[in-house]
């Protein structure tokens, strides 16, 4: 993975968003959750009311849905008058989803003090609030119940709080009350936006909360900032921050908040087609820190589980542009058949791990410009391989086909050329890879060539 600069123009229609980062531009959605239900992606955010905000002025609460994480819809929106609150709001924070047994359920936070819940049979709802009180109340634990996260684990959910310390309680099946008393996660040698030398005991991490596991580790996350741990509930011994200085492509890296470049990151992970990816806050383009977008990066993780640090662009993720100067194979948005793997100290690539694998890229822009694809290939044993270009889909229009043989070189990667004569503007693009001998084929990114 290497980082490149280039702008992606971005615009609204109606209620559809066409554009990536941001990924809902110039309307506020932040805080944001995002959920795959039927194949669909869905965010659940707060919603900053203005750009003129001259504080954090977030009246209701949002959902939008994607196919592509490129294409964004409108969907719906709960309004503080329909839950406990029963009122006008002006401090509808952040939110979160769990699903369970045919019914969805969106809990959500009064400021910085309760979190209700309400109900809906379907992802966006319509919605009815079932206790009509909070489910975390204010005094329920030392620290503050509100920006929460649901996780899910062999079909029990769990609900995760607070700020500076973390809470954690196992939900009832009924996914509307607890099953045990909150308990505290223990953090080790924790760092956060106000604490990043690791002096600061008052502030030693942040709000807003976040749990997923991946490959039998637990991540427990704070904006930008991350800890792991081998047990859900602890301890946690911190990692590091997957943004930095390094980060950011050009018209990206500013403004930011009043802390720097670490603070306001509040998000979620998530996976989808073997991609993991990390939603979170950016107000590069607002400049307005009360008046917050939703960005999405790709997620890597390194050999030993920790995750490499993201880019952070407007071409963002299931996105991308032929006049890119590379488009590494590791930010695919489908793949089967293959296996991400750590190459160097910051880069990835995909290793084939079946006779027959495929990566997708869809929304490729700019691409009638081009004449070819130079892929950049491995093979650590001496191998026999096809490899296959389509349109659309697995059995789309064949657009170039090759079959080379490749073995284990000093000089490592080699440039495999494809020449294909019938690009489309924005393409979507299946390359299929064979393995005729059983060697697996390492493949690091591609270009296109005119």
């Amino acid at each position: 993975m290497r980082f490149f600069n280039c702008i992606i123009i971005s615009f609204i229609i109606g209620c559809a968003a066409y554009g990536q980062n941001p990924i809902v531009p110039n309307k506020g959605l932040n805080d944001p959750h995002v959920h795959v239900f039927n194949d669909t992606a869905y965010v659940y955010a707060s919603h900053d009311k203005s750009i003129d905000n001259k504080g954090f002025i977030m009246e209701d609460w949002w959902v939008w849905s994607s196919p592509d994480l490129v294409n964004w819809t409108y969907r719906n929106t709960l309004k503080p008058q329909d839950t406990f609150i029963g009122k006008t709001f002006e401090s509808c924070w952040a939110t979160d989803v769990g699903y369970k047994n045919g019914k969805y359920y969106w809990y959500f936070s009064e400021g910085n003090e309760q979190t209700g819940v309400v109900i809906g049979d379907t992802p966006v709802g319509p919605w009815v609030d079932p206790l009509g009180a909070p489910l975390l109340q204010e005094d329920l634990t030392p620290t503050h119940e509100y920006d929460m996260a649901i996780f899910e684990e062999d079909g029990e959910h769990y609900i995760i709080f607070g700020v500076w310390d973390y809470y954690i309680a196992k939900l009832n099946y009924d996914m509307i009350s607890l099953a045990e008393t909150p308990k505290k996660l223990e953090i080790r040698n924790p760092r956060g936006p106000y604490n990043q030398d690791g002096k600061n005991t008052e502030k030693p991490t942040d709000d807003k909360p976040f749990l997923h596991k991946y490959n039998g580790k637990y991540y427990l996350s704070w904006g930008c900032f991350y800890a792991m741990s081998d047990n859900l509930y602890g301890p946690y011994d911190y990692k590091a921050s997957i943004i930095n200085t390094e980060s950011f492509t050009e018209g990206h890296e500013a403004p930011t908040w009043p802390a720097g470049i670490l603070q306001g990151r509040h998000g979620s992970f998530f996976e989808w087609h073997k991609q993991w990816y990390y939603a979170y806050c950016d107000i590069s383009q607002t400049g307005n820190r009360w008046f917050r977008d939703t960005f999405i990066s790709y997620i890597h993780y390194k050999d030993n589980g920790e995750m490499a640090t993201i880019r952070v662009d407007g071409v963002g993720v299931g996105n991308y542009l032929a006049k890119q100067s590379k488009i590494e194979a590791e930010d695919y948005f489908k793949a089967e058949g293959l296996v991400q793997k750590q190459s160097g100290k910051n880069g990835f690539v995909v290793k084939t791990n079946a006779q027959k694998s495929y990566l997708n890229f869809p929304n490729i822009k700019g691409a009638k410009d081009y004449s070819g694809i130079n892929l950049l290939v491995n093979a650590n044993e001496n191998g026999q391989f096809m490899i296959e270009i389509r349109r659309d889909s697995l059995d789309g229009a064949l657009l170039a086909s090759k079959e080379f043989r490749l073995g284990k070189t000093q000089n490592g990667f080699k440039s495999l050329s494809l020449p294909i004569s019938s690009f489309q503007e924005i393409e979507n693009l299946f390359i299929m890879i064979f393995e005729q001998n059983g060697t697996s084929l390492e493949i690091d990114s591609f270009t296109f060539y005119k």
